[in-house]
């Protein structure tokens, strides 16, 4: 993405653009900085058309990309919710051949993993004509933290790693509400500020600092009982910053990271990261301690046990135990 962004800033334009993938932060993100960076705002009333795939067709899409700019050097159509166009990516393959000097075309197909699978032909006659295809990727939670430490870094701020950790328990894998909430906090930061701390991030979002899911994982990770049942009481006590499958969704990730780490090469910081694909800190923190403590066999009870506790939460076995109950009798499990 930053490419292609570097690219259009240089001059070095595509004809065409499709912007395709699982995940729409990033589409909607692409579109929107192309149409900023090609299209100044006093000219789109002239030289720029927005369509909706649903509402239009591909001629309708063509003749406006064969029109003339009024007042710049060149046009802009956008296609909106492109998948939705009757033919897709194809329909638009006679002008993929031959696209107009005077237009850029950008086509935004959202959901569809490999627009090349389905629009063979058409994908063929735009790397032809120097079209681009951008594929933009689910971010999984893992690779969460990085998205928020870029985003910031964007803004000129940094965060510590426990209020990157807070956010991604916060908000989880939506993109768009965790860029509104990284714009909050980065226009929260006093003149002088440059880092997001936990602190702040508590004071946002509610969320303790102390007592959450990631706190959870490094007392189990430790086997810290103390600490484990103080983070597992305050759950109790507070019912509305607590749901039980998240927190079973974290722990089950831990421990098969943990299982996997088992069997990585290099038994090392750097190698264990390397194998999980993680960062080294993530690592550092929860996960070389945990291997220096529990054993394979015990971890893969434990991710059965997780599995088990998670039916039971809804309701195989008749069980009617409450969620802080069944969180209890699992971390007992755990130390046992």
């Amino acid at each position: 993405m930053e490419d292609i962004i570097k690219d259009a800033r240089g001059g070095r334009v595509a004809p065409v653009y499709v912007l395709a993938g699982t995940e729409p932060y990033f589409i909607d993100s692409l579109s929107g900085e192309l149409t900023g960076l090609l299209m100044p705002e006093q000219n789109r009333d002239f030289d720029m058309s927005l369509f909706y795939g649903l509402e239009t067709d591909a001629n309708r899409i063509i003749e406006a990309c064969r029109q003339f700019p009024l007042l710049g050097d060149r046009r802009v159509v956008l296609v909106r919710e492109a998948q939705q166009l009757r033919g897709g990516l194809e329909a638009l393959e006679p002008y993929c051949k031959t696209p107009s000097e005077k237009t850029v075309l950008i086509l935004c197909f959202k959901g569809v993993d490999d627009i090349r699978k389905g629009a063979a032909k058409a994908a063929k006659a735009l790397a032809a004509c120097g079209g681009v295809i951008y594929e933009s990727k689910k971010v999984y939670e893992s690779a969460l933290p990085a998205f928020i430490t870029r985003r910031l870094k964007a803004r000129g701020v940094t965060i510590e790693p426990k209020a990157a950790e807070m956010l991604v328990e916060h908000v989880g894998t939506d993109l768009s509400r965790m860029d509104s909430e990284l714009e909050k906090l980065a226009g929260s930061l006093s003149a002088g500020e440059k880092q997001v701390t936990a602190a702040m991030v508590e004071e946002q979002t509610g969320l303790s600092r102390d007592y959450n899911n990631y706190e959870l994982v490094s007392a189990l990770a430790r086997k810290n009982k103390t600490q484990t049942l103080k983070i597992v009481r305050y759950f109790n006590d507070n019912p509305r910053s607590f749901a039980l499958t998240p927190t079973l969704s974290t722990l089950f990730s831990f421990y098969a990271d943990l299982m996997q780490a088992y069997y990585a090469p290099d038994k090392s910081e750097r190698g264990v990261a390397e194998w999980l694909g993680q960062p080294d800190w993530k690592v550092r923190k929860d996960l070389m301690p945990a291997l220096r403590i529990y054993p394979a066999r015990k971890v893969m009870r434990i991710l059965s046990e997780i599995r088990q506790t998670d039916a039971r939460s809804k309701g195989v076995e008749g069980c009617r135990m409450a969620p802080g109950d069944l969180l209890l009798e699992l971390v007992c499990f755990i130390f046992d």
